[in-house]
């Protein structure tokens, strides 16, 4: 499903071609994908919040197949593997911010479905660092929304640096919010979900959030910390109002609308802290795959082929669709 002009998903931009196989080059691995999950920062690069690193593009970066083409060089894996691709895909491994384990800020940094082709197509090619060994206790299309959606939001849940037992808030409930809530309950923590949508409250409860609601007047209590998933600035500070003192608040996307202005005394006096997140280190991405095998941690997905990946997009831009749609090739 290739991408030549940015546009609204409501316009279908991606268009089905038959386009050349790629071949791995030295120290990489060629995979025949299975599944791809899609994610919100697909449609940000297809409808243009995101400037376009290479026209036309295969977007998709959370893909799950198995290895048919060595290149020269590449020993990590074998034939036949089962591996996952994620959004990071090339850092430097010089850089200042390489060296002291921010992996995810190198400035040369290159990512998959966005500087290359991605999984929205029968093969992908990925450098062998780059690459991750799955669990056995997911099959494909489940383990597909750990790669972004889980990830971003693991980074996130981190950087919001909870106490023990602490309160949890987490601002829009997409594929990610789904992956987390069900790591933070686990972890001991009572969460708090604020979502439009009536599905997605049920949904919450069923997961273990202590509450969800659509108004930031019916939180019950302040909370320590919170994780703001949906692209709005402006909730940014309702967000921060809703913090306790010492509060932190990460923001989980890679695309944000313009933040309005923020009062002082009412969303950051009292050490509460406004924190970007962005990408993730492979280290993120090991360390939730084993939690997630820990906790036995169950994704919601909805299939849908690859010819139907513009209906995919537009029903997880509407909040049309219950945890995370993936792509089956």
């Amino acid at each position: 499903m290739v991408l030549s002009d940015q546009k609204p998903v409501s316009e279908s931009p991606l268009v089905l071609q038959e386009i050349d196989e790629p071949k791995a080059a030295a120290g990489e691995l060629r995979v025949k994908v299975n599944a791809c999950a899609v994610c919100r920062t697909d449609i940000h690069i297809v409808e243009g919040d995101l400037d376009l690193h290479q026209k036309p593009l295969v977007p998709g970066h959370q893909i799950v197949g198995r290895i048919d083409e060595i290149g020269a060089g590449a020993t990590q894996f074998r034939r036949g593997e089962r591996i996952g691709i994620a959004w990071l895909r090339h850092v430097d491994g010089s850089c200042r911010f390489c060296r002291r384990q921010q992996e995810n800020l190198c400035p040369n940094s290159r990512y998959t479905g966005y500087d290359t082709n991605g999984g929205y197509a029968e093969y992908a090619i990925v450098p062998q660092e780059f690459a991750y060994e799955l669990p056995d206790d997911f099959d494909d299309e489940h383990v597909a929304p750990l790669l972004c959606g889980g990830l971003i939001g693991y980074r996130a849940l981190e950087k919001a640096a909870l106490p023990e037992n602490g309160r949890l808030l987490l601002v829009g409930f997409g594929s990610s919010a789904h992956i987390i809530t069900q790591v933070a309950v686990h972890r001991g923590h009572k969460v708090y979900v604020l979502t439009r949508s009536d599905n997605h409250i049920h949904r919450a409860r069923e997961l273990g959030a202590a509450w969800a609601s659509s108004d930031f007047r019916d939180l019950p209590e302040k909370a320590d910390s919170a994780i703001l998933f949906a692209p709005s600035g402006r909730l940014v500070p309702p967000t921060l109002e809703s913090l306790d003192r010492g509060g932190i608040c990460s923001i989980a996307g890679i695309h944000l609308s313009d933040v309005p202005g923020l009062n002082y005394d009412r969303h950051l006096y009292q050490e509460r802290q406004l924190r970007s997140v962005t990408a993730n280190t492979r280290e993120d991405a090991r360390a939730l795959l084993a939690e997630a095998t820990a906790i036995k941690l169950q994704t919601h997905v909805t299939i849908y082929d690859l010819p139907d990946a513009n209906r995919a997009l537009q029903d997880m831009k509407e909040s049309a669709v219950d945890g995370t749609p993936v792509l089956v090739i």
